[in-house]
């Protein structure tokens, strides 16, 4: 007898630890074939040229009407309150939900794949943001067919992919659109067709001929084969209904159906719903609700008989008798109806995969040659080619170059102030209210320039006129102006050289290189201004002119008032074109200089002449262009005289030693300009780009980067492609492997 009942024990043991190594092999699949289907998953949302529509592996997805209690069921599953809830219809986009079996996780938490929100242990701040993310859907639209991806880690959770689904409607509300129970019924039907598991949830408390879940799943799979029935709320129906309802014989299911209480307690629902619950202590399964409604459930069907006499073990075998109880027992089915199902779709999963992997591969070899190539390449190498035209500017920019910048920039100031002090006739002076002078002290205050070249060498009044005009000059702030040109050109040249070089598809390098450029060039701006600035003020009171200097001066002037010409001509033409014609606008400048000299009244201008304001300024300025081109060509005469052959006839040619004074300006500031700041700046930019973009930048936004350029973009997204389903492929010919050893073993 002793020996008999030892061998029964040994019996019993090895049998229990034959079904605890199926159990493992079991989740090791459903874990695999998980995995897989993430990598599929990722390979379809990426931003690819086509979804993986050949490669099907079944998910488990959960249809219900509203009030059905599908939500209560799913967190029971999973252990706590995480599931969008509101008087309103709050489930507005379906929920991939991926339970990952994790024993040797510090704690239970969630990620958002998509959002890169990290790991988030706090369910509630899940809750809310899967209700935030559903109630963006606009009411106008209700539904939307765009999944949120949610993956829960915990060791309390089996390995299983489910997926909520809107519950089904009869009828929209008045704030509803009227299409609502279409599209809800759009949107399941796309998740319940083949291969997919469907869990049809049905309330005790409604007769299941008008179960919306259990009349969608029929439509789609008509002998019942992928569907399981879950009745919930069997505490509101009388034990022996409920058992009826369970026995699988007025709508059987191959899977058969299996019954649930799957809510908290009443004593616990404040608990619940504070948060608290979430957040036992302890040892074991108490830490989640899933246990907790699991002992309710226990406890209430063993107050039953009828309850306690058909209760069993839930396994995926049928049969009109057999009856499955409780949410634990819901959760093994549905892990053993998951592994079933992918392991009957494994070869076909495989040979889907592995075409489309052909597929990919060719296309890759055929655009890109297998050349590889990865953001941080990417990004080297854009660093680099801007480096190298950055070189070829800087090589380009240089003291010749901003030389000739800044003295393009005095010219123009030297030709302002000798209209102001030469050329303007006594009515267009700025500085003058003539209608308060008599006409003695305007001609003692400024003289016709026709008048220089018959003046005495010791008149004081152009004497006075030269010294105003160098003093101008000089303290006009060289040193910021000549700064800020250079500064500004810089800017201006890293910008262009962003917008049409390697940068160019790159907003956020453009913000990059345009703030190193401005914190650079800021940096030195108040120094070379200041520089520059101390090294010109000997100019400020002395001026020593060569005769080669004068000799330059005098060529370089005299085509810079050719130049001026040529711009009066251009002018005078455009606007004689303006007025129709040359005629016209004669007519207008006869009238503009008769009014001046009171011949005719300017209010008769439109009433007598015909002639509009508008016309009549353009007269003005035409009279002004025409005066201003006389007054050149006088001055080009005068440089061409003998008179202003020598540098001591600067009182006579102002133009000249104005010349001179503007030249000896730009050669100073460049010396200062070149080494204060262009050689600082061509040594600091290159080394700081590279502390911001190749070291500062890290592996995210380096994708990011690289995925603004649209043809770097489709090699990144097809050499990804290529590199998952090479992955997603090793990894299920492992598991049928796998699957092929497991058959070999012995029973």
């Amino acid at each position: 007898m002793a020996a008999a009942a030892a061998t029964a024990t040994l019996s019993d043991d090895d049998a229990e630890e034959r079904v605890a190594a199926t159990n493992a092999q079991m989740m090791l699949l459903t874990r695999k074939m998980i995995e897989i289907r993430n990598i599929l998953q990722e390979i379809s949302t990426g931003g690819g040229s086509r979804s993986l529509t050949r490669v099907q592996l079944p998910s488990i997805v959960v249809v219900g009407s509203q009030s059905s209690g599908k939500s209560s069921v799913l967190e029971a599953i999973v252990g706590h309150e995480f599931l969008p809830k509101g008087n309103n219809m709050v489930t507005r986009r379906p929920i991939e939900l991926t339970l990952i079996n994790s024993p040797d996780a510090a704690a239970e938490y969630g990620e958002f794949p998509a959002l890169k929100l990290g790991k988030i242990t706090d369910f509630a701040q899940i809750q809310k943001t899967l209700t935030d993310l559903n109630l963006a859907i606009p009411d106008s639209e209700a539904v939307s067919d765009d999944p949120i991806r949610l993956n829960i880690y915990s060791p309390h959770v089996p390995d299983l992919t489910l997926i909520d689904l809107p519950g089904y409607i009869q009828i929209a509300a008045a704030d509803q659109p009227e299409s609502l129970k279409s599209k809800i019924t759009s949107l399941c039907d796309k998740y319940i067709a083949s291969p997919n598991i469907i869990v049809a949830i049905s309330a005790a408390d409604v007769d299941l001929a008008n179960s919306t879940a259990l009349r969608a799943a029929k439509r789609v799979d008509p002998r019942g084969e992928r569907t399981i029935g879950v009745i919930t709320k069997l505490d509101l129906v009388d034990p022996s209904r409920a058992i009826d309802l369970l026995q699988n014989r007025s709508y059987p299911l191959q899977m058969g159906y299996v019954g649930v209480v799957s809510k908290v307690p009443s004593s616990l629902a404040t608990r619940a719903s504070s948060g608290l619950l979430s957040r036992f202590s302890g040892s074991g399964d108490s830490g989640d609700i899933g246990s907790v409604i699991a002992k309710n459930e226990e406890v209430y069907f063993g107050r039953h008989p009828v309850f306690t006499k058909a209760l069993t073990d839930a396994d995926d075998r049928t049969g009109q008798e057999q009856v499955t109880l409780g949410v634990i027992n819901l959760r093994n089915k549905l892990m053993r109806i998951l592994e079933r199902t992918m392991a009957k779709n494994l070869q076909p999963a495989c040979d889907a995969i592995h075409q489309e992997l052909e597929e990919t591969a060719y296309q890759f070899k055929v655009e890109y040659n297998d050349r590889p190539i990865t953001a941080e390449s990417y990004l080297a190498q854009s660093l680099d080619s801007f480096k190298l035209s950055f070189k070829e500017f800087a090589g380009k920019f240089g003291r010749e170059q901003v030389r000739s910048m800044l003295k393009s920039e005095l010219d123009q100031r030297v030709l302002d102030l000798l209209a102001q002090r030469y050329w303007n006739r006594l009515d267009e002076h700025p500085d003058l209210a003539l209608a308060t002078l008599d006409d003695a002290t305007i001609k003692s205050i400024l003289r016709p320039v026709s008048e220089l070249p018959s003046a005495s060498s010791d008149d004081v009044y152009w004497h006075r006129q030269l010294d105003a005009c160098v003093s101008n000059l000089t303290k006009s702030g060289v040193g910021r102006t000549s700064t800020t040109l250079v500064s500004n050109a810089l800017s201006g040249e890293m910008e262009h050289l962003v917008n049409s070089g390697a940068f160019k598809t790159h907003p956020y390098v453009k913000t990059i290189v345009q703030d190193a450029t401005i914190e650079i060039l800021n940096s030195r701006f108040y120094s070379t201004a200041d520089q520059v600035e101390n090294c010109i003020k000997p100019y400020k009171y002395e001026v020593e002119v060569e005769d080669q200097e004068w000799s330059k001066s005098r060529e370089h002037t005299f085509a810079l008032l050719k130049e001026e010409v040529r711009q009066c001509e251009a002018a005078y033409y455009k606007l004689q074109r303006s007025v129709g014609g040359g005629k016209k606008l004669s007519q207008v400048e006869k009238f503009v200089e008769k009014s001046r000299k009171g011949l005719v009244k300017m209010d008769d201008a439109n009433e007598v002449y015909g002639f509009s304001q508008a016309l009549i300024d353009k007269g003005r300025e035409g009279l002004f262009l025409t005066k201003r081109a006389d007054i050149l060509r006088l001055r080009m005469q005068a440089l061409k005289s003998k008179q202003c052959k020598s540098k001591d006839s600067k009182y006579y040619c102002p133009e000249i030693f104005l010349d001179v004074v503007a030249d000896k300006l730009t050669q100073t500031a460049v010396l200062f300009l070149n080494v204060e700041l262009l050689s600082d700046f061509y040594y600091h930019l290159p080394r700081e780009l590279d502390a911001r973009l190749g070291h500062g930048l890290g592996p995210q936004k380096m994708e990011n980067f690289a995925k603004e350029n649209a043809k770097v973009r489709r090699h990144l997204e097809l050499q990804d492609r290529k590199q998952k389903l090479e992955l997603a492929a090793e990894k299920i010919e492992s598991v049928i492997a796998m699957q092929k050893t497991r058959r070999l073993q012995p029973a």
